[in-house]
Formats: structure tokens, sequence, C-alpha cells
């Protein structure tokens, strides 16, 4: 009522752009493994160990300077974008790129198919481990400026 139509159509848009972001990147990959299958996998596991930046972690009010992390509390929280999300994706590439059935590969590519197939699921118990904790803390409400300072 009240710019949702708005909102709906800034939501399909991005939506379409991660959409043809995902593809892209899947056939980027799926070309470099046919390849050089131990370069994907030594990069791949190399980004894994790393800090994977968020583009919304750039995010500002001008006011919270704790935004970013109080907007990622919400949204898991919520059920928006979970860490269990976050291994899902992960299995997904997994699976889509079949690293688990790669073979051929030198000593270095074995071990980081194997550290890379494990993520999934350490993944997951590391999520299942925070969310189990947070089951116990105290729900704190946060204020967001772009939806007038309303608490969620």
């Amino acid at each position: 009522e009240y710019g949702a139509s708005d909102l709906q159509r800034i939501c399909a848009k991005i939506a379409g752009d991660e959409g043809r972001h995902e593809k892209a990147y899947q056939a980027f990959c799926t070309e470099i493994l046919k390849r050089d299958p131990d370069g994907l996998l030594m990069e791949f596991g190399d980004l894994m160990r790393g800090q994977i930046v968020m583009p919304a972690e750039l995010m500002t009010d001008g006011m919270d300077p704790h935004l970013y992390e109080n907007f990622s509390n919400v949204a898991q929280r919520l059920g928006v974008y979970t860490a269990l999300d976050y291994a899902d994706i992960i299995d997904h590439l997994v699976k889509h790129w079949g690293i688990e059935h790669l073979t051929g590969l030198s000593s270095e590519g074995e071990k980081e198919q194997e550290y890379i197939c494990r993520l999934p699921n350490r993944y997951r118990k590391l999520a299942e481990r925070s969310m189990n904790k947070k089951k116990d803390e105290e729900v704190v409400t946060q204020p967001f400026g772009w939806i007038f300072d309303r608490k969620a």
C-alpha cells in the first residue's frame, strides 16, 4: 500500500541480478575446472579460508556504527539469510561442479578437494551450535532508519 509495489520492483531487480551473477560464476568455474581443476580447487579453498566480505557490510545510515552487525542479526533471527543458507550454497556448488568426483588431481588438489567437500557439513554444525546458543539469549530489537526507526 505504501511503497510496497516499489519495494517489490526493487527486490525483483536485485534477485534477477543475483541470479545472473550465480549463472555466470557457475559457468566460469565450470570452464576453469575443465582446464585447470587443481588451480580452481586451490583458489576456491583459499577463498573459503579467507574472510568473504559481504557488500552489505559497507552500508551506512550515518548514525549506527554497527548497522551491518545489527542488520545481520535481525536477518538471521528472522530466517531471511542464515549461516545454514550459506552452508547450503557451498553444498550446492560442490555438487554442481562435481568436486567430490574429480580425479587426476595433484596431492595439493586432493587436499583442497577434501577440505572443500567437508565445508558444508562443518558450516552446518557451526551454524546449528550458534543458533542453539542464541535460543537462550534475550531478543534485542533494533531500530532501522529506512523503516522510519521501527524496531525489528
